[in-house]
Parts: C-alpha cells; sequence; structure tokens
C-alpha cells in the first residue's frame, strides 16, 4: 500500500458517520461524506426584497478530536464565480452546545462568533449576535429535515430580537455516492 493510498482510506474513515453514536456529542454524525448542494440565497437581505438567486456547489465534511469537531469544506459556484468556504463545528461538553463558525475563502481572515445551539426533536438550531451592513442582527441557522441522504440548512436574520424572521439562504444538501 502506498503512502497516497493510506492516505485516502484514512480520509475516507474519517468522513464515515460513526455507527451507533449516541448522545449530543454525535449530532453532526449525519453531515459527514460528501454532498451536491443546491443553494437559495436572497439577492437583498432586510429590505423586502423577495429576488432569489439559485446555483449548486458541494461539501466535504469531516469529523475529527474523536467526534466533538467536525470540519467541513464547501465549493460554492455562483454566476459571478466560484469560492470556498469552511464550517467548523465544535462539541462543548460541559454546556451541551454546539458553537458553529464559518470562514469565507474570499476573506478567511474574518471570522465572526459561533452560532452557538444544540439539536431537538430533530432540528439543529443555532443563535448568534451579529452586525449586517452596520445593524445589530440576530442571526439564526437551522438544520432539517435530517435523512439518511439529504438534510437542508438554512439561515435568518431577525432585527428585532428574534420576533421576526427573514430566510435568507438555504442549502438543501443531496448525500453523493
Amino acid at each position: 500500500m502506498t503512502l497516497g493510498h493510506a492516505s485516502t482510506l484514512f480520509a475516507e474513515d474519517l468522513a464515515k458517520p460513526s455507527a451507533g453514536g449516541t448522545g449530543p456529542e454525535h449530532d453532526f454524525d449525519f453531515f459527514l461524506g460528501n454532498w451536491h448542494v443546491k443553494h437559495r440565497r436572497l439577492k437583498q437581505r432586510l429590505v423586502g426584497n423577495h429576488d432569489w438567486e439559485e446555483f449548486d456547489g458541494t461539501s466535504h465534511c469531516l469529523s475529527l478530536l474523536g467526534g466533538i469537531v467536525n470540519l467541513n469544506e464547501t465549493v460554492v459556484n455562483r454566476a459571478n464565480g466560484t469560492y470556498r468556504g469552511m464550517g467548523l463545528r465544535a462539541f462543548d461538553a460541559k454546556t451541551g452546545n454546539w458553537a458553529d463558525w464559518y470562514l469565507d475563502g474570499r476573506d478567511p481572515t474574518q471570522i465572526d462568533a459561533p452560532g452557538t445551539g444544540r439539536f431537538a426533536n430533530g432540528v439543529g438550531t443555532f443563535l448568534s449576535e451579529e452586525t449586517y451592513e452596520g445593524k445589530p442582527v440576530t442571526s439564526r441557522g437551522l438544520f432539517t429535515p435530517i435523512t439518511p441522504s439529504t438534510c437542508q440548512w438554512e439561515q435568518a436574520y431577525s432585527t428585532d430580537h428574534g420576533k421576526t424572521w427573514e430566510t435568507n439562504w438555504v442549502m438543501r444538501y443531496t448525500r453523493m455516492a
């Protein structure tokens, strides 16, 4: 076996969902592996706009640190060009919450505070306080519905502390064979 073949097998093993894992530290096991992604993104946020753009992409997620961290790289193919992003999630055993960060490959030195939250009744809900175009917003990320071959993530902003939400990005994942 060559070193290259061994590293490929290791990477494939990292991306496999853990068998029989229970507990909140395994909540993101469903996300491990390779995905085709259909994006639907609101063209303008928080201005009452209802025009959406749609584009494709891919995502690859692997588990690290014994399963309490996962990392996914997303390739985004928009009409104005392709870029990459990275999601990083870490489980806090003390609180039972996950922290969820995102780095945009177009400016990877900028990172916001993580969305924090957990899964309940098959839905992962993650909240953070952010600034969008100079305005304070509450950002909500939802993972739902989750099946062995599909899942969805959506992002919404609120300018009234969570009383109302505007969904601005939806990503529908389909597992690659």
